[in-house]
């Protein structure tokens, strides 16, 4: 992977992190799983490899129109305040990648510039789902860690098998998509995709 590949990556999702726009955001997480896709095809030796990739590609464009259906059946009457602003959020992603890099051992990938990669991925996703109020948001905050992730499997030395990446890719996606339905879930409740919302409830 090159440097201006990784870089785009973490733009990408930084820019989750950032933006106010549902949709500008599930764009930029697609996006990224393409780029991640593409990443997979250009380096395929085998015919396992590229069917890998382009369960990447298939898993990106599905996950792009789920969203895309959820934002458009659940319709904010007003937008939903982050609980911080998007520069401090940039400031806590920021610095949770320092402190990754700092103290989470090399992986031993053959690529020295995915590791940082990676780790900026996770720590993205994570900023984003803790850091804001939208169930939906939450939820890319998960993709996003799921696409550093997919990022190690496709830089790994030793891949595993295609049946064990696409079961894995599977199973990502299926997550994904529940926790969707639950934003929609919620939204068809409480008529905003508020996690806020959920303290009301009592046992």
């Amino acid at each position: 992977m090159t440097v201006a590949m990784g870089s785009l990556l973490i733009g990408l999702g930084l820019g989750v992190v950032v933006v106010r726009r549902r949709s500008v955001a599930i764009a930029l997480v697609t996006t990224q799983a393409l780029v991640l896709a593409a990443i997979a095809l250009r380096q395929a030796g085998t015919a396992s490899d590229t069917v890998a990739g382009l369960a990447l590609v298939m898993r990106a464009v599905a996950l792009g129109a789920l969203f895309f259906v959820a934002v458009a059946r659940s319709r904010e009457r007003q937008p939903l305040r982050a609980r911080v602003t998007p520069m401090v959020r940039a400031g806590l992603a920021v610095v949770l990648i320092l402190i990754f890099t700092a103290l989470v051992p090399a992986f031993g990938l053959p690529s020295r510039h995915a590791e940082p990669v990676e780790l900026a991925l996770v720590a993205a996703g994570l900023t984003c789902a803790v850091t804001r109020r939208s169930t939906l948001f939450q939820v890319l905050g998960i993709v996003l860690v799921e696409n550093g992730l997919a990022l190690a499997g496709i830089e790994a030395p030793h891949a595993s098998s295609v049946i064990i990446e696409l079961g894995v890719t599977l199973d990502l996606t299926l997550v994904v998509g529940v926790a969707a339905l639950f934003h929609l879930r919620i939204f068809s409740e409480f008529g905003a995709g508020d996690s806020a919302a959920l303290r009301s409830l009592r046992d």
